[in-house]
């Protein structure tokens, strides 16, 4: 018997593969069990409430927050974890098994899929053959869900609203999957948008046409120092080195952008500075001592997200 069951509130569906799934009443609700894991964990430090279920992490791509944190997660609530997260190559995929046919053989011994992989709607394609959930965990330059979900609430826990702020979006944004969730992710929200990026790695224009039909106030600019004194999130990527089929251009950008504690002598006292991680030099060392700087707070975040995540789609939340 199949044990895929959707989501007990109704607000979402069996999977989670994509930010579309979430309105402003689903993201309030996962947000509440957000807060609930966190003081859990602080609290006590674990539960049971997933005894008896196993994770199946696997990852089709190198990642080390994502993992980690969907294990610590799975294993925080008492539940079980299969890890393939470093050696994809050393299973059957070396030889030529079809990623279809891993992920129903994962099924077997699971009740829950966690799914990274390069191309760009892989795990919602496998995820139709599946009859545990599948959690999208990045699917090439497509989407990051999850990174959204902790993202907007890392924003919400900082700021303390998700109204009438000002974003800056500063990096890859061409490639950047964690961007374009969570810009689709902001959407929810009375906000407005700067996008800061080189011309090579502008925000689609598919989402930027979004952005103006739904009359968010967005503007684009290649400079930081237009935007710092103003914002409320800067929202720093790195430059995807992988994503570059021409290593010139690559070059010529890698180290377009540097935050250091001069460019946020110029920011307001009441922000902060956020990464999905890892910096390649994007952001400085000696800024990490700022107390705006969230991104290490934004990955703890990850964890009682993800724990939100797993109750949720196993019908314990």
């Amino acid at each position: 018997m199949s044990r895929k069951p959707g989501f007990q509130n109704g607000f979402f569906k069996k999977d989670i593969l994509s930010v579309d799934q979430f309105d402003r009443d689903g993201l309030a609700y996962i947000f509440t069990r957000t807060d609930e894991m966190s003081e859990m964990v602080e609290t006590v430090g674990a539960c049971d409430l997933l005894h008896g279920y196993t994770l199946a992490c696997v990852f089709y791509e190198p990642s080390t927050r994502t993992s980690a944190s969907f294990i610590a997660a799975m294993e925080r609530l008492g539940g079980n974890v299969i890890p393939i997260t470093q050696g994809i190559q050393y299973s059957s995929v070396s030889k030529g098994e079809s990623l279809v046919d891993t992920i129903i053989t994962l099924e077997q011994y699971s009740d829950v899929i966690v799914l990274r992989h390069p191309e760009i709607g892989s795990v919602a394609k496998t995820a139709k053959y599946s009859g545990v959930p599948v959690i999208n965990a990045g699917d090439g330059a497509g989407e990051h869900p999850t990174q959204a979900l902790l993202d907007l609430y890392t924003i919400r826990k900082e700021l303390g609203s998700l109204n009438g702020l000002r974003v800056a979006m500063v990096g890859d944004l061409r490639n950047g999957r964690t961007v374009h969730s969570l810009t689709k992710l902001l959407m929810n929200y009375d906000i407005s948008l700067r996008l800061v990026s080189p011309d090579v790695l502008r925000l689609p224009l598919g989402m930027m046409n979004e952005l103006i039909d739904k009359g968010i106030d967005v503007r684009e600019t290649d400079r930081v120092e237009d935007v710092i004194k103003d914002v409320d999130v800067l929202y720093v990527t790195r430059i995807q080195k992988e994503r570059f089929t021409d290593m010139a251009q690559y070059e010529e950008v890698k180290n377009y952008f540097e935050i250091t504690p001069e460019v946020m002598a110029n920011a307001k006292d009441k922000m902060v500075v956020m990464h999905p991680l890892p910096r390649v030099g994007e952001i400085h060392y000696t800024v990490d001592k700022d107390p705006r700087a969230a991104y290490f707070r934004q990955v703890k975040n990850g964890m009682y997200v993800r724990m939100a995540l797993l109750a949720a789609v196993l019908g314990q939340a």
